[in-house]
This record gives C-alpha cells, sequence and structure tokens, in this order.
C-alpha cells in the first residue's frame, strides 16, 4: 500500500465506490479507497437493490435519475455484467392526498425528462394482471424504475475505477485519522498510513465512527429493515422471463416486486427498532440480524390481500440488516463543519438508489470545489452542533415509520421536539401559538384562535389555518404585529481588516456605519452561496445575519475563507447570545416610541439603519429592516433581558392592539414583496443576476470578490433564465415550491416558492423563467396539482413597489 495519495476514500460500499469511480472519470487517479472487510460489507450487500427515480425533492430527484441512467449503460463502459431490470414501477394511492402528491411529483418528473404517468385502475390491471384494485384511486407509472444486484454495480464502480488507475485496499480497516501539522490528513491503518489531502468519509452506517476519529459528531443511527423473499410462483414460472413491475403502496407503507420466480416483500413498519445505540460491534460486515417477522405481520397480511398471488408462496429467505438514517432520512454530505478538506458521503437509507448521484456529487465537490447541483436537503451542514443523540434517535424513528408517508407541503412533524426554545416558548404558546421547527429552534408558525379548528391540518390544498394567517397579515398591514424569531445566525466580525476582508467575500458594496445592506456571497462560478444581512457598527465591527438552518453552513463558508492578508479578522458566532423580535406595522413607530427614549423619526433612523437603543434596560442593537414589507424594526436583544423586552412591548402594545404574528404569515407577506429566501429561492445553481439581485452586485469595485469574473461574463452574455413574480389564477391550492411553468406544451421555468398574498387577495408564484419571457405581462402557465393555471408575469415588488410603507 503507498504512503501517500490525493485523495482516500473510506467504505467500499456502493457508494465509496462510487465516489472512488467519479473521481477517476474526472482525472484524479491518485486515489485510494480503504475497506475494513470486503467490498459491498455493511449495508450494500443485503440492499433489496430498488432503483427508483422518484422523490418528491427537485434535487434528490436530479440525483436519482442520473443513479438510473448511469446504471443503465456502466456494465458497458466499464465491461462488468449487472443485473439490471428495469421493470417500471407502479405507486398506488387510496386518498386524494396521495392523488395531489403523485400529480405534483409527476410534473416535476416531467419537467426531468422523464415519462412518468398517472394510471387508471384498468390501466394499472393492464400492467400488474395479479393486483386487486379495492379503494385505489390511480397509480402512478415510473417506466425507468426497477431494481439491481448492489454487488454487481459495487464490483462494476470498482473495476471502473481501476481500470483508470485509482487503488483498492480490502481488509484494511482505518484506526486513526490525524491532521497534518502542514495540512492534509494522515490515515491509518493495520497495514500502514497514507498521508493525503483529502478524505471522504463514505463508511455507511460507520461514518459516525469515522467523523469520531476527527472530533465530530454525525447525527445518525441504526435501524434494522426486514423484507422477506417467497419461493417460486407458478404463475411466475409460467412468464418465463416476462417480469412484473415493481409495486410500491405507499399509504400502507410497503413496496413488492418480483425476485426471479418468486416475489420480495419489505414493509416500513411503525414499530421501527434501532440497534446499536451504545457502540457498533467491531466484526459486524455480513451478518444480519434474527427474523423478527411479527412486527411486520400487518403487511404482510395487506400485500396478500393486494396481490393474492403472494399469500399462495412460502417464505423461502428473511433479510434483517442494518441501515442508516439521518433524522430526516436523507445523507449526510458535503464538507465536514469543522475540518478542511474532509467531506462526509454517509447515512444513505437508499444507498443503492441514490450511490451513481452521490458519486458524481462527490466528486465534484473535491476536484471543483462545488458540485454542479445544489444539494442542500443532502449536506451535512443543516444539522447543527446542538443536534444530539436524544432528538437524532427520536427522528429517526419517526422519519423510518413515515418513510411512505405523504409529503405536505407544509408538516411540522412533532418527534424529538422541543428541542430548542426561545424564552418566550410558553407565555406564546399560551396566547395559541402553534410552532414548527426551523435549525431545530420552535418558532410559531401561526396562532390559533379560539374559534379556529384544533390541531395543524396537513394538505396540499389551503389548510384551516390560512385563515388565522389572514388575521395575523391584516393585524401586520393595519395595526402592529411582534414575531419572536429565535435562532437566526449572527456572526460578529472585528478586526483592522474586517471591511477589505468582507470586501472580498460579498458581491456589493460593504454598508456605511450605522447602516444594514442585504449581501450576497458566490461561488467562483457565480452561484449564490449565501445571503446575508450585513450591519457595519461602530468600531470597525460588523454584524452578518444568516437564516437559521444556515447557521453552520455559512460558519463554515466564512472560516474556511478566512484570511488575515488584509489584516486582523476575527468571527464570532454569537447567535446563542441574542434573541430576536420583529415589530412590524404602520403603528410599529408609535409603540416603540413609547418604550425607548430612542428618536425613531425617519430623520434620526431611516429605512436600512442600525442604532443601538435602550428598552427595558437593556442595549438593543434595532435595525430597521424586515422580511414583511412594512414600517418596522428588527430589534436583537441579550438573551437574558428578551422576556423583559417583550414584557414591556406587549404592555405598552395594549393601546395599539399589538397583535402576534407567525411564519407562516411572514412567508406570505415576504411573497407579495417578492423577497427571496435561501436555499428555496436562491441555491448555487442561481447566479445575482438569474435571481434579477444585480443591483446587488457591483462588478467594478476595487476589491476582487470570489465569482467577480464569472459574473462578468454572465453579464455580457446574459443569463439565460431570471427570477419573476407571477400572479396565478389559482383555485384552493397554490403552488407549491417545484411546480412546473409551461407556455403552450414547452417547460419554460420553474416555482422556487408559491402561497397566498392576503394584503393582495392573489395568488402569487416567485418562479425563474427563460429570460425572452420575463417581460412583465408575458402570460403563461403554472401547472399545480395536474391543472394548468394562468399566470402572469409582474413587475417586482408586487406590493407596494415605491417602497412608502417601508419608508414611512
Amino acid at each position: 500500500m503507498k504512503s501517500q495519495a490525493r485523495v482516500v476514500v473510506i467504505g467500499g460500499g456502493a457508494v465509496g465506490c462510487s465516489a472512488l469511480y467519479h473521481l477517476a472519470r474526472l482525472g484524479w487517479t491518485d486515489v485510494v479507497l480503504l475497506e475494513r472487510d470486503e467490498l459491498t460489507a455493511g449495508s450494500t450487500w443485503h440492499a433489496a437493490g430498488n432503483c427508483p427515480n422518484f422523490s418528491t425533492s427537485w434535487g434528490i430527484l436530479k440525483l436519482q435519475r442520473y443513479s438510473t441512467t448511469l446504471y443503465g449503460r456502466l456494465a458497458r463502459e466499464v465491461g462488468y455484467d449487472i443485473n439490471y431490470h428495469v421493470t417500471g414501477s407502479i405507486r398506488l394511492a387510496h386518498t386524494a392526498d396521495r392523488v395531489d402528491e403523485f400529480r405534483h411529483v409527476a410534473s416535476q418528473a416531467r419537467a426531468q425528462h422523464l415519462d412518468v404517468e398517472l394510471l387508471s385502475p384498468s390501466q394499472i390491471k393492464a400492467r400488474h394482471p395479479f393486483l386487486e384494485l379495492d379503494g385505489i384511486r390511480l397509480g402512478l407509472w415510473d417506466p425507468g424504475d426497477g431494481d439491481i444486484d448492489p454487488a454487481q454495480l459495487t464490483q462494476a464502480l470498482a473495476k471502473g475505477a481501476r481500470d483508470l488507475g485509482a487503488s483498492i485496499h480490502r481488509h484494511t480497516r482505518v484506526t486513526a485519522i490525524r491532521e497534518l501539522p502542514a495540512g492534509g490528513w494522515r490515515v491509518e491503518t493495520p497495514a500502514g498510513s497514507i498521508d493525503t489531502e483529502y478524505v471522504i468519509n463514505a463508511a455507511g452506517y460507520r461514518g459516525g465512527e469515522v467523523a469520531a476519529m476527527i472530533g465530530e459528531y454525525l447525527p445518525m443511527v441504526t435501524l434494522s429493515h426486514q423484507y422477506l423473499i417467497t419461493d417460486d410462483i407458478p404463475a411466475l414460472v409460467a412468464r418465463g422471463s416476462a417480469r412484473l413491475p415493481l409495486v410500491r403502496d405507499p399509504d400502507v407503507s410497503y413496496y413488492l416486486r418480483q425476485e426471479r420466480h418468486g416475489l420480495l416483500l419489505g414493509p416500513y413498519e411503525s414499530h421501527a427498532r434501532a440497534r446499536w445505540l451504545e457502540s457498533l460491534p467491531g466484526d459486524f460486515a455480513h451478518q444480519l440480524f434474527g427474523d423478527d417477522l411479527g412486527r411486520i405481520e400487518t403487511y404482510i397480511e395487506a400485500a396478500c390481500a393486494r396481490v393474492p398471488l403472494l399469500a399462495s408462496a412460502g417464505v423461502k429467505r428473511v433479510i434483517n440488516g442494518p441501515i442508516p438514517y439521518a433524522p430526516d432520512g436523507n445523507p449526510l454530505m458535503g464538507p465536514a463543519a469543522g475540518a478542511r478538506n474532509f467531506f462526509h458521503c454517509c447515512a444513505f437509507t437508499f444507498g443503492i438508489a441514490q450511490a451513481g448521484g452521490a458519486g458524481r456529487v462527490m466528486a465534484e465537490w473535491v476536484v471543483n470545489g462545488e458540485p454542479d447541483w445544489d444539494v442542500w436537503p443532502l449536506d451535512c451542514r443543516r444539522y447543527l452542533q446542538s443536534v444530539n443523540r436524544t432528538y437524532v434517535l427520536a427522528k429517526a424513528l419517526e422519519t423510518y415509520q413515515r418513510e411512505y408517508g405523504v409529503c405536505y407541503p407544509q408538516e411540522e412533524r412533532p418527534a424529538g421536539r422541543p428541542e430548542k426554545t426561545s424564552p418566550l416558548y410558553d407565555h406564546l404558546r399560551s396566547h395559541g401559538a402553534v410552532f414548527g421547527a426551523r435549525g431545530g429552534w420552535e418558532r410559531a408558525v401561526y396562532y390559533a384562535g379560539p374559534d379556529d379548528p384544533a390541531g395543524p391540518e396537513r394538505s396540499f390544498r389551503r389548510p384551516h389555518w390560512h385563515r388565522a394567517v389572514e388575521r395575523e397579515c391584516a393585524a401586520v398591514a393595519n395595526g402592529v404585529a411582534v414575531l419572536d424569531l429565535p435562532g437566526s445566525g449572527k456572526f460578529e466580525i472585528a478586526g483592522a481588516g474586517a471591511a477589505a476582508w468582507l470586501d472580498h467575500l460579498l458581491a456589493g458594496r460593504l454598508p456605511r456605519e450605522g447602516r444594514t445592506a442585504l449581501s450576497l456571497c458566490c461561488s467562483p462560478r457565480g452561484g449564490i452561496v449565501s445571503e446575508m444581512t450585513v450591519s457595519r457598527l461602530p468600531d470597525g465591527r460588523f454584524w452578518l445575519m444568516c437564516a437559521a438552518a444556515g447557521e453552520r453552513h455559512d460558519e463554515h463558508w466564512l472560516h474556511s475563507h478566512l484570511s488575515q492578508r488584509h489584516g486582523p479578522v476575527s468571527i464570532a458566532n454569537v447567535t446563542a447570545r441574542y434573541g430576536s423580535l420583529v415589530v412590524a406595522g404602520p403603528r410599529s413607530r408609535e409603540l416603540l416610541a413609547t418604550v425607548t427614549a430612542a428618536d425613531l423619526s425617519n430623520a434620526a433612523f431611516p429605512w436600512l439603519a442600525v442604532r443601538t437603543i435602550r428598552i427595558a434596560d437593556a442595549a438593543v442593537l434595532a435595525m430597521r429592516v424586515n422580511y414583511v414589507g412594512e414600517l418596522g424594526w428588527e430589534l436583537h436583544v441579550p438573551g437574558e433581558h428578551l422576556p423583559a423586552v417583550h414584557d414591556r412591548l406587549v404592555t405598552a402594545g395594549r393601546a395599539f392592539a399589538l397583535a402576534y404574528f407567525g411564519l407562516y404569515a411572514m412567508e406570505s407577506l415576504r411573497l407579495e414583496k417578492c423577497y427571496r429566501s435561501w436555499k428555496a429561492d436562491l441555491t448555487s445553481e442561481y447566479t445575482p443576476f438569474m435571481a434579477s439581485l444585480e443591483r446587488f452586485v457591483r462588478l467594478d469595485k476595487e476589491a476582487d470578490f470570489i465569482g467577480r469574473e464569472a459574473l462578468r461574463r454572465q453579464a455580457a452574455a446574459g443569463p439565460k433564465e431570471r427570477f419573476v413574480p407571477l400572479l396565478v389564477d389559482a383555485r384552493d391550492a397554490d403552488a407549491a415550491a417545484v411546480s412546473i411553468v409551461y407556455r403552450g406544451t414547452e417547460v419554460v421555468g420553474l416555482v422556487t416558492s408559491g402561497g397566498y398574498g392576503y394584503r393582495l387577495n392573489r395568488s402569487i408564484a416567485l418562479a425563474y423563467v427563460r429570460t425572452d419571457l420575463s417581460a412583465p405581462g408575458t402570460q403563461l402557465e403554472v401547472e399545480i396539482l395536474g391543472e394548468r393555471c394562468r399566470a402572469v408575469v409582474a413587475r417586482e415588488p408586487l406590493y407596494d413597489p415605491g417602497n412608502l410603507r417601508l419608508r414611512a
């Protein structure tokens, strides 16, 4: 084994071998894979091998579509036979909500050139003659679905990598990983050590063990998943080589497919079981857990009723093996937040279906510094450092049990909560707050009134809580209302070199002292990495604020680009030290004037200004900026003073009919102002020019900021897509994210945010459309749950276009 390599991949399952193969395909052949046992050991060898394209996530759908496309040609490319059966699949819908979900997914799948269809019961029967169809409304047909032999897939990827020059060492367990003083890593094994520039942790359910070697905790847990294989069934033997399509019955929660001349049944049961909560056994590699069919008995009965052929067969084998789960069921990929050139690529629940795309993404991340696709739903930095084992276990079990649950546009799943709460949590709950978790923080999403139906409603249509949201929007628009916003990421940048360093990171100009500005961080390709509110404070200090979910991502971005070449710079994460209150509405100045002696007039405190004021004996950093488009202030309060400041506002607010509002109202209000949302409307796949944010870019500024050359090229050529607001003639459902925009039969755009605007009484979609169709007045259509709805490109902002209310 050589002592040096450019990249070391740890883990020889399908994902690790795919990462190695794609690195070699990009020309990096000085790469080594280390596997503690045989290739496929762990979860790969016993996987069912299903290869769906289906996903409710645009990015994951893209990832899985790449996998299935790759698998279709891989055997020819590398010269290694693979049993890959593209049988197509049918997903069954029992309920109206499931039908809505299928219609939404079918639309986005077609936009990615997948020939999916919605099938009537008679069409389902024509494709699968053994299915009973009682209670079935329709089916979703994906002709590209099927199953692959996981071991053969892994060996084919390994052969392809070796043929390109990569090295693989089996039975080579990693015992330690040490960061080298000069940069890079030393990976130690019983066979010797390898010094390397990059490490990719693709160790599957052992990914947490590998992360612990560099002092990092990965939020993942191992669960057991069972499936059974039947004896040969004469009716299938009689069909010869013709194979049945794979069936998924998500409303019951199982998959069923043909395996040779028998059937393979795998449920996601409601009594999920976790394993190895304290530590993993050192010798577990090709073993299985004992059979536990009692756990899935009701699912077997349901499947037998749906496909009576199953009931006629005996059970030949039961597979009960370990499967890794992150809290949301998505893998953990990307740069480790606390370590340079160390990447994670593990915790794959659907590792076979996602291995091809994951290998491509990881290779691009390492070689190019960023992947072609924005994969934020998979980014390991989406979990903050506060995540603990109790939370991870609770959420992983919930996710497994709801693996086939309908994926609603707004759903606040309860397991593991509350994880982090504001000091105002109990008070807000007593006033009707219904909470959701954002970045682990409990935030009120709306406030239920005494006459509102109890409990949150989940639907693709407008749920009952829209009435509460309408009330809250009216309070913001006509009076004054307050929002508790805990957990927003806050960083204080200080030092003599702070201004020059930030000027290098940000695409726009820095604000003057006492002012605040929206700022964009771009990648070298010009894509939007982050959106921050930057405030310039006295003494050369800056405050940077970001989304709660982006705290770890943005902190890692800042530290990874930290340089002292302009002078000393320090970064302090002050998120936990401050709470935030948003006070907004045309009477907000009147209210605040009763609780502070500060001059809040336009002359003394204009729009986009930042000042320190005093409320209830606390020094409060007040910013005249908000996300709702009304006169208002953000108040950033030291955590120990937050209850007192809040109480003072509420007491004074009685004279102004002060109301509370939540995140759903804020979402409605920001749509009307066309304010972008990070990782919804702003991703690394879009540049500021595509996002119609060129006013926040200064190509002519002196500092050579990251991404400037790429943006210069795009400015000269013009972007192919532009961000626009659409006014939609919708019925009882608004355009959800990833709704498709059409002109005639042609796909011309993608909705990134949508909802109802109560100040305008209109359904709104924010979308990227082809540049030649971006002019106001252009007539388009948006597909909402299978129905084409008329949409007109409008001019932004839709509400208060002169920003007169903000400046009042």
